[in-house]
């Protein structure tokens, strides 16, 4: 039998934003739109990073978010604000706060598969690069060019830089050669840093060399370049290919100088293979196992020396999108984890949670007006595992009985009775269950 223990007299820390996203909602129009605004706000959704949102129409397409949108001809004066082109942009992100989401901006790019690279090549000035990220601030947090003083806090520098080694012909998200890059990096966040001392300023959202990214910080290190926080990536079939990253990330950034960086997974999802079986894993991603692993992986971060955790993606158009139906936009089983999350989120505290058996995630969570919870994930990646699992219950220092809220492939987070703080639970393969008491 399996067991999950949660003793709420014992505090651990916060309970952590690891259900926020890649990009924003959606907002219904007339032109041909249909909206998801009223589901997103409900899913408490904590921050939304816009890479890749120059992909989506319904944001504005290519003349959003990336620099050489913004900033088109790489020759005009950066100083002068009829040099940028910021309208489609503004839009894109006030919709994002206006589902009670913060914005994570991406600077730099989309990713580019094809053969022609427009954004992704080396800026012909890596100074004059840096200076319009610094105007683009600027815009959205000090009102310039007739701009905002938005509560933006995070601005990330570039995306998967190491994607493509140095001698790759179709370079996709970084052409130039890691030297240069990490010259682009070391200026652009050295100038940053020293202009918004009170922002974060990080990246490089790393693809997965490690390898690379020990050279990365090496170099930052000798440099003393300062980095708020260190963001990466990681696709999988299995919670612990996450841990195992996050504690590679942990030791590298206690090995150069960055311990108090935090730590930001910024792409994630159910990927089993990017070619033979890439169509597989859309299939999962859309369906109940897909749901189940990003509950799993919320829980299992929650409960690691991660900071946050960024689902990729809730962008409307894209087949990586587990949370809202590509057509209608309505909720798929990924959103109810979501929302599942965010009680916890929501409650702020994070009390310990000790759990007994393979394949089982938890976290528990309480308030100061006495409400708490424990959210409970049964995962496996294998298809032919047909046995539930039993788990016994040993919850102290909250309430004596709470209510179960179910979501499992016929049940969308909703009311399945009750159980007491000393009972037992069955959870089908890929369930997941919050028990709740006193909301």
């Amino acid at each position: 039998m399996s067991a999950v223990t949660v003793d709420f007299n014992r505090i651990v820390g916060k309970i952590k934003p690891m259900h926020a996203v890649n990009n924003g909602p959606q907002k219904a129009g007339s032109d041909q739109t249909r909206g998801n605004m009223d589901t997103w706000i409900k899913a408490g959704i904590p921050y939304a990073r816009n890479h890749d949102a120059s992909f989506c129409a319904a944001y504005g397409g290519e003349h959003t978010v990336d620099i050489h949108s913004i900033f088109p001809d790489f020759n005009a004066d950066v100083n002068d604000p009829a040099s940028y082109d910021f309208l489609l942009t503004d839009g894109y992100c006030r919709t994002i706060q206006e589902g009670n989401t913060k914005v994570f901006y991406r600077l730099g790019s989309k990713i580019e598969h094809w053969a022609k690279k427009y954004g992704t090549l080396p800026p012909a000035d890596f100074q004059k690069w840096a200076e319009i990220c610094e105007h683009i601030i600027m815009h959205y947090t000090e009102g310039w060019a007739d701009g905002f003083w938005w509560d933006i806090a995070y601005w990330e520098i570039w995306n998967e830089p190491d994607l493509d080694p140095d001698d790759s012909l179709n370079k996709r998200t970084w052409g130039g050669t890691e030297a240069e890059f990490f010259e682009l990096y070391r200026l652009t966040a050295c100038h940053l840093k020293k202009r918004f001392p009170h922002l974060k300023i990080g990246g490089p959202a790393v693809a997965y060399d490690m390898e690379w990214t020990e050279r990365f910080f090496a170099a930052m290190s000798k440099a003393e370049v300062p980095i708020d926080f260190f963001s990466w990536h990681c696709y999988l079939t299995d919670p612990k290919e996450m841990i195992a990253r996050e504690n590679q990330v942990h030791i590298l950034l206690e090995k150069y100088g960055y311990a108090d960086a935090e730590s930001i997974c910024n792409e994630w999802n159910y990927v089993k293979n990017w070619d033979t079986l890439f169509v597989y894993s859309i299939e999962q991603i859309i369906s109940m196992k897909g749901a189940a692993l990003n509950a799993a992986c919320m829980l299992a971060c929650q409960q690691s020396t991660m900071d946050m955790l960024m689902y990729y993606d809730a962008r409307i158009d894209i087949c990586f999108n587990g949370l809202f139906d590509f057509y209608t936009l309505r909720p798929l089983k990924g959103y109810y984890g979501i929302c599942m999350f965010n009680e916890l989120y929501k409650m702020g505290q994070s009390a310990v949670c000790e759990i007994e058996g393979e394949q089982l995630y938890a976290a528990a969570a309480c308030s100061e007006d006495g409400s708490s919870a424990v959210m409970i994930c049964y995962y496996t990646d294998d298809d032919r595992e047909k046995n539930n699992k039993t788990v016994k219950l040993h919850v102290s220092g909250g309430a004596d009985c709470y209510e179960v809220i179910l979501l499992d492939k016929d049940h969308n987070m909703e009311e399945n009775g009750s159980v007491n703080s000393k009972d037992q639970i069955e959870m089908r393969p890929n369930s997941v269950v919050l028990l709740r008491a006193g909301m």
